[in-house]
């Protein structure tokens, strides 16, 4: 996790430099419940480019990334990429929190005890002195096994909230990741000095947020604008009946690359949206290829 938050900051700041293109996903549906999903990015100043490509089936989802030399154009890897995912999603709301939440001891609420919420509980203990974390999921043996396996790899108390209201009551911090297709929490609950990163749902049918969690923030981020116009149902749903205006709306590299504040004060309350970007794809996987080569680990499958 310590290195997946320095190369997608430093991803992040290659397109504050604009040294980094991004191009949003897209997708080709192949079948009722079935689609292959595509996107791809340029880091210039690694000399790398590439793509992921993953696919959603009845057997759940596939992720592949391709790595590829922006100087002789060859394949360098093909990387399996669900933890590689995994470990990006988790690093980049890690980026959020340390330009966007309040500085101190943080108390982090989490809803959602799925596959990827492990990592962004990990990637935000890298960057806050976090005190406690309170998680609820709509699963009760879930969320207890989610709390007593990250106290452990934590060294920290996790402990499992009876409902999502208790688990924003108590957060500095708080995280959704989960699948649901309607909004996990009112966001009149939402309390000064809050930093909330919205991760679960890219899906323009699809919000974990009601429309006062939108409206609340005074500081409103996503990882890509383009992308949160296809595909964000938390912010077309409102822009749609002009309760939000894209203009309002400002990207992730802008707030690291510092031409735009992440808080103006402690009472503000931010909020992050993240879709998941191929810029962050490729960045983990140079760094992966990098280790790999250098420990002379993977399969060589051609030249």
């Amino acid at each position: 996790m310590e290195d997946a938050l320095a190369v997608v900051e430093e991803s992040l700041l290659q397109q504050a430099r604009g040294t980094a293109v991004n191009l949003p996903r897209a997708h080709s549906i192949a079948g009722p419940g079935v689609y292959v999903a595509h996107m791809q990015a340029a880091l210039h100043e690694q000399g790398v480019a590439g793509f992921k490509a993953y696919t959603a089936a009845s057997q759940g989802y596939r992720f592949l990334v391709y790595l590829i030399s922006a100087e002789s154009g060859r394949l360098l890897a093909i990387i399996e990429a669900n933890r590689l995912g995994q470990l990006r999603t988790g690093a980049a709301t890690g980026v959020s929190v340390r330009h966007m939440a309040r500085h101190g001891r943080q108390v982090v609420g989490i809803l959602g005890s799925g596959f990827q919420a492990e990592t962004q509980l990990e990637a935000v203990c890298q960057v806050r002195d976090v005190e406690s974390v309170a998680v609820y999921s709509r699963s009760a043996t879930n969320r207890a096994a989610f709390a007593e396996r990250m106290t452990g790899e934590l060294g920290l108390t996790v402990v499992k909230a009876d409902s999502a209201r208790d688990v924003v009551d108590a957060a500095d911090i708080l995280i959704t990741i989960t699948s649901s297709r309607t909004p996990v929490f009112e966001g009149r609950w939402l309390t000064p000095g809050m930093h909330v990163a919205a991760v679960g749902g890219a899906n323009e049918y699809v919000t974990e947020l009601d429309d006062d969690a939108i409206l609340r923030p005074e500081v409103l981020v996503v990882d890509s604008i383009a992308q949160a116009r296809k595909e964000c149902g938390e912010l077309l749903m409102p822009a749609s009946r002009g309760l939000v205006l894209w203009e309002q709306v400002r990207e992730l590299w802008e707030v690291v690359g510092g031409s735009v504040p992440g808080r103006r004060g402690d009472d503000e309350v931010t909020l992050f949206k993240s879709l998941g970007m191929a810029i962050w794809d490729v960045a983990v996987a140079k760094a992966v290829y990098d280790k790999a080569v250098a420990q002379g680990v993977g399969m060589r499958v051609g030249d």
